[in-house]
Parts: C-alpha cells; structure tokens; sequence
C-alpha cells in the first residue's frame, strides 16, 4: 500500500485501454492539441462566467479563484460503480446508527467497541443532544465520503465527512460544462445523470421535517455564513438550484421555540434548515457568545423538535479520524456484517507501540491532526523536509491524541490535458449520499479531484488541485447507463 507502482485506470499492464475507457482513448488519440488547448481555455472562461470560484483562508491577500478543471472525464464501469454504493450506503446507515448511539444509550462504548473517552471529550460531541431523538433517526443527512483506489478490486475509505461536505456544485457545474465542451463524446456513451441532485436534495430534506411541520409542502432554506464565506458559491447555487430562500442568521428569529424567517410579507415559518454553518456558529446563547452569524435561539427550537438542522448539531464526532480508524468494528458492532468498504490502515498515535512506529517511520508516512481537515495539519513524510518532520515530531511527542498516521498510498491515475500533452494524475473521489426518512441515496459517479502537480499526492482544492467530471457508465461500452 505505500509508494511504489500505481493502478492506471485507463490503461492495462498490456498498454491497451479498458473496456470502459476505449471510446475516450479513442477520443483523445484522435483529438489535436490545439482542439483539447481550445476546449481548456473554453472551459476556463464558463467557470468564469458562471463565477464558481472558492477563497482560502489565511493567504495574503487572498482572492477568490476558479478550481481548476480537466475535460478528460474519469469513468467507471456499472459493476465497479454498483459495488463501491453498496459500500457507501453500508456506511452511511452506520454512521446514523452510531449518532444515535452515543447520544443516546451508548452501547458501542459499553461493548468496548471504541474508548469512552474519544467519544466524549471528542470536540465535536455535543453533551446538547444527549437524549434527543432527530427526526427519523437521521442526523447525516448529506454526507461526502472520500474514496481511493489504489487496484482494480478495492475501494478504501480515506475520510467520512458528516458535517457539512462540500464541492456538489463542481460536481454539477462539471457535468454542465463537459455537456457543452465535449458533446461528441457523449454522443457515444450513455452516462448516469447527476442533475436530479437537487430534486433528490429536497426530497430527502422535506422527508425529515419536524412532525409539526406546516402544511404538506414543508418549508426549507439554506443557510449560510455569508459572502465571505470560501463556499459561498455552492451555498448561492444550492440554494437557486433547490428553489429555497438562501438565508444568513440575521434573516431569521425564534419566537416560542420556532424558526421564522422575515420576509416582506411577514414572518414565514421554517420547518427545515439545511446549514452550511458550523455548531459552533449557530446560536450565540448556545455555543459561541461572540458568534453573529447564527440565530439566538435556535437551539431551544431545536431541542423542542420545531425544526430540523441538516446536518443534524453534534455529527463531527463521526467524522473525527479517531473514530474512523474504529469504523471497521463499529460496523460489524451494529449491523453484523463485514465493511464491504475497507478503511486505510491507520497507526493511532494515542497507542504506545503505533507512535513508537510513527516516530521511526515519519519520513514515509502521512500524518494528520484528528480534527484536520482540507489538507491542512498533516504531514507527508516522503515529501517534507528535516525541519518539518522534527516539527511533526515534537508535536506527536506532546499531543499524541491528537495524531492518526497512514501509509502514504499509491492513489490510482486518470490521463489529464495539458499544455504539454496528456500525463497521468492521482485522483481522489467524493460520492455525496443523501439520507431521509425515504432512504438512502447516492448520486452515481460524484466530484473527482486530481493533483494537477505531477507526483502530487495532494489533491485538496486548497492545496493546488482540479476537479473532473465523473462517469458512470454500463460496462460494455456505449450501453445504457
């Protein structure tokens, strides 16, 4: 699993290209380089256009910039997509298990299953929801997991992200642009449909209002912190493509224990938030005093069950790394199956013999913070210098707890455009699953993001990477998808 030959996903050991792969090699062999330098200055200008842009925190002078994007689309077969959504929606009812668990009777640390103490003095877990039944038991109502390949068998799980994943809006902006860019290459295939993600959306949002809810159409916004926010994008285009009001804090109240919005006609009741907002941000008379993006008093409306929060308050601590690392065992704890995902092998640096190897091992492995997240925090032994890994060392030394480590993977490559022709690129994949009282649901295929640096393993927007349009397609070539 660590360095070493990569899992070509368009090209066998033979040179040949795979079934699934055949027209889109055909495609790009048959392609001039001043067509594909056309389409990428193309696709350049209708992200522009369009204004899909992201910030990064912390950078000097920072300014809002496109993701960058690749118009070779990665694909899947039907069979390798069937088996990874059974894996994803094994997963993700377990993780609604495991909410429902340690917020209530805590039998998984009863059974030993996970150490009592990375639930509970985990700074996600909210001592808040303690005893409070959610809507239907759904507490991750939309959940992104990050997926790796490193053969043509397996899919591993990289990271479960419950709180409030991003980057659907690339993976339908993509499919839109690739639409229009490329559309004799869809002309040859039959690819599933992502555009029903919406409407998917907010089926699954309505179907956990709050039994008191008004009327049969249930009311939804979203939520936002505002335009500063890196995400405001998706949060803007969600919002329009759902058909909900987009809303800030100060647009909303709390009277009796229900969320109204103002609005020029009056108060409007609201039945369901989905909030791109994190706990600590929603109500300054619950959490953070100082917070003023949030609604004072949301969280008695909450708690009294007049209103629904998707992603329910509290899910951080299923995406904690800690608690990943037992996800296999938790798993098998309430379900009684074997993970048809399998995790990433993982050191847990709280344990004596895993930090002492960790600490032999550092300029070969990834290290990351618990809490970590959008490539920030971690460590990438084979490609860090001396200072960094004595830095990391020291800090594992002090604060063991807050460490896991893995091996540094071999991520699987897709061919990307460039300038200087077609090369290789490791890529990640984020499925985004939606889950309502009507079930589970995954939307085929999902946001790809490549590490556009060659021999990059990082593939984070924040850090330097693209995005792909991902395809799902039936195995043999050109059929129904």
């Amino acid at each position: 699993m660590v360095t070493g030959r990569f899992f070509d996903e368009m090209t066998q050991s033979d040179g040949l290209p795979r079934a699934v792969y055949e027209r889109v090699n055909r495609w790009i062999d048959s392609a001039p380089p001043e067509l594909l330098a056309s389409r990428r200055t193309q696709a350049e200008l209708m992200f522009r256009r369009i204004g899909i842009t992201f910030a990064v925190y912390g950078e000097k002078d920072s300014t809002e910039r496109l993701i960058p994007f690749d118009i070779i689309p990665r694909v899947l077969g039907r069979s390798e997509w069937t088996r990874l959504e059974a894996g994803l929606i094994q997963r993700v009812k377990v993780l609604n298990m495991f909410l429902a668990d340690v917020y209530g009777k805590g039998e998984v640390i009863k059974a030993g299953i996970i150490p009592e103490d990375i639930v509970y003095k985990n700074e996600h877990y909210r001592p808040e929801m303690r005893g409070v039944r959610v809507p239907h038991d759904v507490y991750v109502h939309i959940s992104g997991i990050d997926i790796v390949r490193i053969d043509e068998d397996d899919f591993y799980v990289l990271e479960d992200n419950a709180r409030t994943p991003s980057g659907v809006s690339y993976m339908l902006e993509n499919r839109e642009v690739m639409m229009r860019l490329v559309p004799e290459l869809f002309a040859q295939h039959r690819v599933a449909p992502v555009e029903n993600y919406p409407d998917a959306l907010l089926s699954s949002l309505r179907s956990v209002a709050p039994a008191n809810a008004t009327g049969t159409s249930p009311t939804c916004v979203l939520l936002t912190p505002g335009i500063f926010n890196s995400a405001y994008y998706e949060h803007s285009f969600l919002a329009d493509k759902l058909g909900v009001e987009l809303v800030e804090g100060r647009d909303l109240l709390v009277k009796d224990k229900v969320v109204y919005m103002r609005t020029t006609q009056g108060p409007q009741r609201v039945d369901v938030i989905y909030r791109r907002l994190d706990d600590d941000f929603l109500d300054p008379l619950a959490f953070r005093p100082d917070s003023a993006l949030g609604v004072p008093g949301l969280m008695s409306a909450y708690l009294s069950g007049n209103v629904t929060l998707a992603n329910a308050v509290g899910t951080g601590v299923a995406d904690d790394k800690a608690v990943y690392t037992y996800m296999p065992e938790i798993i098998k704890f309430y379900l009684g199956e074997e993970p048809l995902l399998k995790n990433v092998p993982t050191w847990r640096c709280r344990e004596p013999d895993a930090l002492k190897y960790v600490l032999a091992h550092l300029d070969e492995l990834v290290v990351k913070e618990v809490n970590g997240s959008g490539g920030y925090g971690m460590l990438v032994g084979p490609h860090a210098s001396k200072e960094q890994i004595a830095e990391f060392a020291t800090k594992l030394t002090n604060d063991p707890d807050g460490f896991i480590a893995q091996p540094t993977l071999s991520l699987s490559t897709c061919p990307a455009s460039f300038e200087s022709g077609i090369g290789g690129r490791h890529v990640d994949l984020r499925p985004f699953v939606l889950s309502g009282a009507d079930g589970v649901r995954v939307i085929p295929g999902g946001l790809t993001r490549v590490a556009l640096k060659e021999g990059s393993l990082v593939v984070n927007s924040s850090q330097g990477g693209g995005t792909k349009d991902t395809w799902v397609i039936d195995d043999e070539v050109g059929g129904q998808a």
